[in-house]
């Protein structure tokens, strides 16, 4: 690290200078809510919007980030996005979604018209202008980056950035074995949390909560087999101990599992895993464990491809070893896999102390045209029981952790360096944006930021 840099870094308030420690200001503060907002989120590849929003030519969607907002359009020669103002006087041109292939992008305001690639089409009283204020070029809208990946359209407001695949590193072919591009939404839920966007992804980057916030899902884990340790004031469970026992306790857990996110585990899944409780298996737990879920893999692949998806191999992804129930893509979205259906998750700051949080039930659907498709979440106070049991869980905590960070004294977080670590790396990340640091080095800084939670703390070489 240069001088320079370092001092940058060192003028970022609040900084990290600990990978173990994170200030609490950092979650209220107003000029660091600012500084992100001037000098992360116009450089940070954004997930804008799933495509199957905007499957037929002329579709579009407004996606906000803060105080900017994005048109992402599907056109004849593919999708774009612009920014989204009228070349007049500002005024937006679009809000949710709609079709422009008849009309074009209409100005609420005078009237002025651009079609579908951004061009302007149509200038009420153009005598009344100057040569100068009527140059083509001028008038078209203003492209906004956009690249594709997983079934989405990411937006980026830096055009010198790297690219999104750059940014994203090792996480994206991981993903995409598993045909991510390939599910469709159930559901789209949305809520407003009171709390700051970063807490409220940490609760999704590590599994240390799971014993106490989730103790539903404590099902075949025992105060020996508890990662923890053994000190853990949850009661356990006595563990299974022949298999029949160890299979029933097995599908309640995949039967919890996907009640508490549903979406992470399909019902058909569900089924599946039912249907084969009385199979034939080994009389040693650990081998009936690994014949059921070779079994189960197998089912759901084969049933799923049979019904015309496009369903992975999912013993063969299994057979990789790199599988993570809960993977984070910096900045702010996630992907949530088990058996081949994903929750996701995206979380967009409002204020200092309250964000959006976003949750989707993706999954592999057969094509239906009787379907009706999502076009848009389904709003839900944050507190209501409308929401999946783990969620509401999640949610129940982050707004008192939110208040706790107020409290006399609490200065920082303390965080285990071994499963707590990628709320350290991908705050340090941040840092790197506020510290104006090279974008080729913040790019490998997020490749290793990314993926797997309860990762480790890492070396971001920043």
């Amino acid at each position: 690290m240069t001088d320079k840099s370092e001092k940058k870094l060192n003028d970022v308030p609040f900084r990290i200078t600990d990978p173990e420690r994170i200030p609490a200001k950092r979650y209220y503060d107003e000029q660091f809510f600012k500084l992100e907002q001037e000098l992360l989120w116009p450089h940070v590849w954004q997930m804008a919007c799933r495509l199957e929003q905007i499957t037929e030519i002329g579709d579009y969607v407004e996606y906000r980030i803060l105080d900017k907002s994005v048109i992402v359009v599907r056109t004849s020669s593919g999708v774009k996005a612009f920014h989204n103002a009228c070349r007049h006087r500002g005024v937006e041109l679009v809000s949710g979604h709609g079709n422009c292939k008849k009309q074009g992008f209409v100005c609420p305001f005078h009237g002025w018209r651009f079609n579908m690639d951004g061009e302007s089409t149509f200038v009420f009283g153009k005598k009344i202008f100057s040569e100068k204020s009527l140059e083509q070029a001028e008038l078209n809208l203003v492209p906004c980056r956009v690249e594709l990946w997983g079934g989405c359209a990411f937006i980026n407001f830096d055009d010198d950035a790297p690219s999104l695949l750059d940014c994203m590193g090792p996480v994206a072919e991981r993903l995409s074995a598993r045909n991510v591009e390939g599910l469709k939404m159930e559901w789209w839920c949305s809520t407003v949390l009171p709390t700051n966007w970063k807490l409220a992804m940490e609760a999704f980057q590590e599994g240390y909560h799971t014993m106490k916030t989730h103790p539903q899902l404590n099902i075949n884990l025992s105060a020996e087999s508890n990662p923890y340790g053994q000190d853990a004031d949850v009661p356990m469970p006595t563990p299974p101990a022949t298999v029949e026992a160890f299979i029933n306790a097995t599908i309640r857990f995949i039967e919890r599992l996907s009640e508490g996110m549903a979406g992470m585990i399909h019902p058909d899944e569900l089924a599946i895993a039912k249907s084969l409780r009385d199979m034939d298996l080994p009389d040693d737990i650990p081998g009936a464990a690994m014949a059921f879920y070779g079994r189960l893999n197998q089912e759901i692949t084969d049933q799923g491809r049979a019904r015309g998806m496009p369903v992975p191999d999912l013993n063969e992804l299994a057979a990789r070893g790199d599988f993570s129930p809960v993977d984070f893509v910096f900045p702010n979205y996630f992907l949530l896999p088990f058996f081949s259906a994903m929750s996701s998750y995206r979380i967009r700051p409002l204020t200092p102390e309250t964000c959006l949080f976003e949750i989707w039930s993706l999954a592999f659907i057969p094509d239906d045209a009787d379907r009706k498709p999502v076009t848009e979440p389904t709003h839900i106070p944050y507190d209501s029981t409308e929401f999946p049991p783990i969620p509401q869980q999640d949610y129940s905590n982050l707004p008192k952790q939110q208040r706790g960070l107020h409290a006399g004294g609490f200065e920082y977080m303390r965080l285990s360096h071994k499963v707590e670590g990628q709320l350290s790396n991908y705050q340090r990340v941040i840092d790197g944006y506020l510290g104006g640091e090279d974008p080729v080095k913040l790019a490998k800084a997020q490749q290793i930021a990314n993926g797997p939670f309860e990762s480790p703390i890492k070396d971001l070489g920043l």
